[in-house]
């Protein structure tokens, strides 16, 4: 911007002078726009701050306030600022070094300050309950301002002096961004990652032609102090390329267990510059107005030491993710973000893409390493000057002192010393203040030391001054030094709009370092929000399974038919139970403690049904769905509510078997018993068995027992049932099953011997055996024997019964390989190395 004002001479006193009022308004109005522009709204291209903020960074460091020196009050700040460097108002300072020492606004805080700084909801208290020094990153701005690195003009009434621009050793426009309103324009940048800047600006200083592509495979887009998403993005690199362009942010979210029964989002990080009130405020107007659907209560768990935490409670038979979407459809969760990358070039303001902001901070820290370069080397060249003529002098002392002593005063003293020991006017005059403790021979040796040391650093200069690719280097190393101090990991997932995470390009030996590759919480995002626009609203009541995996997860599965029995490796694969139901029915999930608890099934998460075994890696811990006391476990799920429908059939540790009828169970309660256990038993068995259905029982001295359900009358929830299998003394039920007859051929035993005394996960001898190959005895009898115990075993340490193929995972849920099956029901087991933990 330029213009040509006409200079109208001053008048006289008493002189009355007629003035244009068109011209003189706009003449009027360019100045004051100059001003804002120029002076006040727009931050410099090379160090990014704005003429406020450079006063307040440079003023604190003359005061000494640096991050290992005490707090002071705010007031103190702002007073000095204000009378010797920033001739405004006091809150326009104190709003800007608030601004400078905010996390949740800055990617690097500049400040560091103590008290109440404010938050996005709320302002910061007054500044003189304040305190503030400044941060470690604003000495990387400051560093070497007194060498001559930037030039200085005249203060406000002109008897001081500020930097025009501060030497910044960060390109801190990138990483902290800048906001700002001038007259006709404005700007607004996003924050983006140290270590990603960094290493595109190195790039940038080992190449020079480096193409923008290649600046922002370095740079893949903003990274905002709160987190969050970036969701599609051809608007950042619309805004790389040309300096103005627009992104959606969101807020990272997941769908947690509540309580037992009930779902809800709970969001951690919120887009940038939205605060919880304001979102809180959004949802429930939306709920209000009918937009949103589904809700039932949205809490603030927000707190120092946890951080963000909104809980947003979500209706059984609503879809998380469909109410999640219209969280960000109707509420400040999901925000967009205008891109004007407005600042000044050489005093002129421009809009630049991302080279060009690169460019512009490389020239310039080119520029202030030459200026230092030079400012050290002429500092160290006049010491070295200094040192070189008092060796001299130290070398011939005595006649130094004869001179000096027949010396009428000190101007003769120094001509003469001058002539008789051929000195330069500096030299001579150090000589005349030398101490005579200075005179010792270990100072002399020091000297010597000295200038030895100021010869190699005058070298070292010079070769840097006189060859431009050593002057990069410095400039790089020099970067990645700061990269290194203050560089932290990406805290926001950039996702392209198709949802596919993207992360910096990881570079190789001898390129820039860059930042971590991965970009954390992607899967996590990705997972919630792929489809999410698609997914209904609520949950239908189709037809489904619920399964139970041997590792205690619980998930559901459309369709009411079994689900597949062939192979698979995939982990969490072995099923202990399914039942079918609906969508938004209950079941009933039997513990060892023989309680029977409702399950609501839209609880649990929805796996594919495939041709092989659904994977339950996705599943729920079931003791997040249902509530168990400490020490209880799920054994088993049964239908509920299903008149008519198979008795359940319970096998305890002991040895005792009962069938329940289903459909008995007692109106409005969440958990009842089942049956009555005595004392140190536990339910090892919850299933459903009809009468011609066989019942299996396996004891941990390898003995099996089949007999018909027939043989187990139906009983009431409050009996204790009757003798299922004769126990030896010491042994107990390690297993059991329910079989139907039809079955029978296709099921197999799979028994796990090992000793009483090892460690647990150490591996036994395991057997596969075909159920048909034990014959069918009476209920209450001791049965036949299963396994023949290796030397070193003493008992079965885990069995199985059921329809094969039979799947064995590990402690982790991986899979483990079961040895070839058996014919023989007595044989010994295959030898394990690997630790079996659940079949299924």
């Amino acid at each position: 911007m330029s213009t040509s004002l006409t200079q109208t001479p001053p008048p006289t006193d008493g002189e009355i002078v007629e003035l244009d009022l068109s011209t003189e308004m706009r003449t009027s109005f360019l100045e004051y726009a100059y001003s804002v522009i120029y002076a006040r709204a727009l931050p410099d291209a090379r160090d990014g701050l704005k003429p406020v903020q450079r006063r307040i960074l440079f003023q604190m460091d003359r005061m000494g306030l640096r991050p290992d020196r005490p707090h002071v009050k705010s007031s103190r700040v702002v007073g000095d600022v204000m009378g010797r460097l920033h001739p405004h108002g006091d809150v326009a300072i104190y709003e800007a070094l608030v601004r400078l020492a905010q996390p949740f606004t800055m990617r690097l805080p500049l400040i560091d300050g103590h008290g109440n700084f404010g938050s996005l909801d709320d302002g910061p208290a007054a500044p003189r309950y304040t305190e503030a020094r400044l941060a470690a990153p604003a000495l990387a701005l400051t560093a070497d301002i007194d060498e001559d690195t930037v030039d200085f003009s005249p203060n406000y009434d002109y008897t001081l002096t500020e930097p025009e621009v501060l030497p910044a050793a960060l390109p801190n426009l990138l990483v902290n961004g800048a906001s700002g309103i001038a007259v006709g324009m404005a700007t607004n940048m996003p924050p983006h990652n140290l270590v990603e800047v960094v290493a595109a600006a190195r790039h940038l200083i080992s190449h020079p032609e480096a193409t923008l592509d290649e600046i922002m495979a370095l740079v893949p887009g903003p990274d905002l102090p709160a987190g969050g998403m970036i969701v599609g993005l051809d608007g950042v690199r619309e805004a790389y390329r040309t300096g103005r362009g627009k992104f959606l942010t969101r807020a990272t979210a997941r769908v947690e267990n509540l309580t037992a029964r009930k779902k809800g989002i709970v969001v951690t990080e919120l887009p940038y510059l939205v605060g919880p009130e304001k979102v809180i405020a959004r949802i429930k107007d939306a709920v209000a107005s009918k937009k949103l659907q589904g809700i039932t209560d949205v809490a603030d768990l927000t707190d120092r030491k946890h951080g963000t935490r909104l809980v947003i409670g979500v209706k059984n038979g609503y879809n998380p993710e469909a109410v999640l979407a219209q969280l960000y459809k109707y509420t400040p969760l999901e925000d967009s973000f205008g891109v004007n990358n407005v600042c000044l070039v050489d005093g002129q303001p421009r809009t630049l893409g991302l080279r060009e902001l690169l460019d512009v901070f490389v020239r310039h820290r080119l520029t202030v390493v030459e200026r230092r370069c030079r400012f050290r080397l002429d500092r160290r060249q006049q010491r070295l000057h200094l040192v070189e003529g008092l060796l001299i002098a130290i070398l011939d002392i005595d006649e130094v002192i004869a001179v000096i002593r027949s010396s009428e005063d000190a101007a003769t003293a120094r001509a003469r010393l001058m002539q008789v020991f051929d000195l330069s006017e500096a030299q001579a005059s150090y000589i005349l203040e030398l101490q005579l403790r200075r005179l010792t021979k270990f100072s002399v040796i020091e000297l010597n030391k000295e200038r030895d040391e100021l010869a190699e650093e005058i070298e070292s200069l010079e070769a840097v001054l006189a060859d431009e690719r050593l002057l990069r280097s410095m400039v790089s190393r020099e970067l990645a030094q700061v990269a290194e101090q203050f560089g932290t990991p990406r805290r926001t997932v950039l996702l392209e709009a198709s949802g596919e995470p993207v992360s910096a390009r990881a570079q190789g030996a001898g390129d820039a370092e860059t930042g971590p590759a991965g970009v954390p919480g992607a899967g996590a995002a990705l997972s919630l929000m792929a489809g999410a626009a698609d997914v209904p609203l609520t949950i239908p009541d189709d037809p489904c399974r619920v399964l139970l995996s041997a590792t205690g997860l619980v998930a559901r599965t459309a369709g009411a038919e079994p689900v597949g029995r062939t192979g698979g490796r995939r982990a969490h694969d072995a099923l202990r139970s399914q039942v079918a139901t609906t969508a938004r029915g209950q079941v009933g999930a039997i513990t060892t403690a023989g309680r029977l608890v409702r399950l609501d099934v839209v609880a649990a998460p929805e796996v594919e049904r495939a041709q092989e075994a659904p994977s339950l890696a996705a599943g729920t811990p079931v003791g997040l769905l249902v509530e168990v006391e400490p020490g209880e476990q799920v054994v088993g799920l049964v239908p509920i509510g299903r008149v008519g429908a198979d008795p359940i059939v319970l096998v305890t540790r002991r040895g005792v078997v009962k069938r329940v009828k289903v459909g008995d169970e007692p109106k409005g309660a969440d958990a009842w018993d089942v049956i009555s256990l005595s004392d140190g038993d536990q339910v090892v068995l919850a299933a459903t068995a009809a009468d011609g259905d066989n019942v299996v029982v396996v004891t941990s001295d390898a003995q099996l027992l089949r007999f018909d359900a027939a043989k187990v009358r139906p009983q009431g929830r409050a009996a204790g049932g009757m003798a299922g299998i004769s126990l030896r003394d010491g042994a107990r039920v390690v297993a059991a099953a329910a079989v139907s007859a039809e079955l029978v051929a296709e099921a197999v035993v799979v028994t796990v011997a090992g000793s009483r005394g090892a460690l647990p996960g150490t591996g036994g001898s395991v057997k596969v055996t075909p159920l048909d190959r034990y014959p069918a005895k009476g209920r209450a009898t001791g049965g036949v024997r299963a396994q023949r115990f290796l030397r070193g075993e003493d008992e079965l340490v885990l069995a199985w019964v059921g329809v094969g193929p039979a799947r064995a995972v590990g402690p982790e849920g991986r899979h483990v390989d079961l040895p070839d099956v058996d014919e023989r029901r007595d044989a010994s087991g295959t030898p394990s190395t690997t630790p079996i933990a659940a079949i299924g």
